[in-house]
């Protein structure tokens, strides 16, 4: 659909306006006729406020539209990418440190999602936030390891549903300062936007609530820690937000709190930080789909360097 239209609520009908519209227009997902409602897109034509959970009676007239919002046209850019798997459906990669997921304020024309319109083009799923075709989930640009990205609109809302029912497991491997107190243990802090800094987060009690699990995989008399993350929930920086907020900054990240004059090792070069392991379900198969990338070369030339 590509311009508004007037819709009259078939007769035998009633329920959520969401609900009503999903099942009048199946070729539309559900979440972008929430947000046209939303938005003031679609609407009643008498003008009573209409919202998602708004219950619709037969023979009511709206005014429809679920047009997508425009996406800047992007420019593929040639670069061989690491990939586990690929199929019609998704695919799976290894996300070098160094690149960017998408395009935002300040990135250039070579992100992840640049790589991915070359290496398929008029595949990648155009479904997602503007600017991030076929990206259910991401990593930071420091960040390396494994990550999925949709190439059918079918399946990036079945990979979106499985992360945000916590069904996806992310396992993360962290080079963190100092002796944690315990072996293993979990973080439950809420974590928000920073009050005065922008551009980073930081543990609110106002905050969406965050799950982290832990457990110490090494320890090196260096004041250095191996540690495994489960991440149960998904909020940006999570892992580095939640040690930092322990005490345990993560190697290499000054932006919560490392501070490399402190230590006598080598500089890291990056934050320590990589997605290890990624298991969910095949979004059309209904397959278990499961994915480990080893430890990169920056990182364990880090380790093997350490007393």
């Amino acid at each position: 659909m590509t311009q508004a239209i007037e819709f009259i609520v078939p007769i035998g009908t009633d329920g959520r306006a969401d609900k009503v519209l999903a099942d009048a227009f199946p070729e539309t997902s559900r979440s972008l006729i929430k947000r046209s409602i939303e938005i003031g897109k679609t609407f009643r034509k008498d003008g009573c406020k209409l919202e998602p959970k708004s219950k619709l009676s037969p023979g009511e007239l709206l005014i429809v539209d679920l047009s997508r919002p425009p996406v800047r046209i992007l420019t593929a850019y040639e670069r061989k990418l690491d990939i586990f798997y690929e199929d019609r459906d998704l695919i799976v990669l290894n996300k070098p440190s160094g690149m960017v997921v998408h395009p935002g304020d300040g990135t250039n024309q070579q992100t992840l999602v640049h790589a991915l319109l070359h290496h398929c083009p008029d595949e990648l799923c155009p479904v997602g936030a503007p600017d991030r075709p076929g990206i259910v989930h991401r990593l930071d640009k420091e960040t390396s390891g494994v990550m999925v990205v949709a190439k059918k609109e079918s399946s990036y809302h079945g990979l979106v549903d499985q992360f945000s029912n916590r069904e996806v497991i992310k396992i993360y491997t962290a080079l963190v300062v100092g002796k944690m107190k315990h072996n293993a243990g979990s973080f439950t802090e809420a974590i928000a936007r920073h009050p005065k800094n922008r551009v980073k987060m930081a543990v609110q009690s106002s905050g969406k609530k965050a799950l982290t699990v832990w457990k110490v995989l090494k320890y090196f008399p260096d004041g250095i820690s191996i540690i495994e993350c489960n991440l149960k929930t998904g909020r940006t920086h999570q892992i580095r937000v939640h040690l930092s907020h322990a005490g345990h900054p993560l190697i290499g990240d000054s932006t919560y709190g490392y501070n490399p004059n402190k230590y006598q090792f080598n500089e890291a070069p990056r934050v320590m930080l990589h997605a290890r392991h990624l298991r969910f379900r095949h979004p059309v198969s209904g397959d278990q789909m499961e994915f480990s990338s080893e430890l990169p070369e920056d990182m364990q030339s880090f380790i093997d360097g350490l007393a």
